[in-house]
């Protein structure tokens, strides 16, 4: 359950103000609010917290204990690094009306971004990293229907980059007491 729930919160929090909402919040502006474009946003987070959750877990399990603390440390400095890193899209010219290629674009930002990383350490650190997936795909989609309802114009109207900024420190913070645990723990 503590899995799900730091998960849920987490991924949510990370993705606000990332590539992947803005993206979603662009196309909602330019195609309209479409139930396939929601859809397909949903679709997309819920495989890459899904993904990235069995992907932490087959690391995590072929690691001893204390080498995968330092996955997890790991994780959440790369997470860190993404959350600080500026976010510059370019508006769509001509948006794509084909909803296989805005799947496979939205996808290919969320394998990537600190939420996911995020959801890779927690199923790295939790016993059931099914709770990590879930939670990912439960916080993916809620920053994803908040992309798509407000679009571009509501979501510039947010202070997201500060936000962003004040996460990362506090990654980075939780990433060194993380790995100085398992760097010198005494068991």
């Amino acid at each position: 359950m503590d899995g799900f729930l730091l998960a849920l919160l987490l991924v949510f929090a990370l993705a606000l103000g990332g590539r992947d909402q803005w993206l979603v919040a662009q196309w909602s502006d330019a195609l309209g609010q479409g139930w396939p474009l929601l859809l397909t946003g949903i679709a997309a987070a819920a495989i890459s917290a899904v993904a990235m959750a069995w992907v932490g877990a087959e690391f995590a399990a072929m690691l001893p204990r204390r080498a995968a603390q330092m996955l997890v440390a790991f994780a959440l400095g790369v997470a860190a690094f993404e959350l600080a890193w500026p976010v510059r899209l370019k508006s769509p010219q001509e948006p794509t009306r084909s909803l296989g290629a805005i799947g496979i674009v939205l996808l290919a930002r969320q394998i990537g971004d600190a939420a996911r990383f995020v959801v890779f350490a927690l199923a790295a650190w939790a016993s059931l990293p099914l709770t990590a997936a879930m939670g990912g795909a439960l916080g993916g989609a809620g920053a994803i229907v908040l992309g798509w309802s407000l679009g571009a114009k509501g979501l510039a109207r947010w202070p997201l980059r500060p936000v962003r900024l004040a996460m990362a420190a506090c990654l980075i913070i939780a990433a060194l007491f993380i790995g100085l645990n398992a760097r010198f723990a005494a068991y």
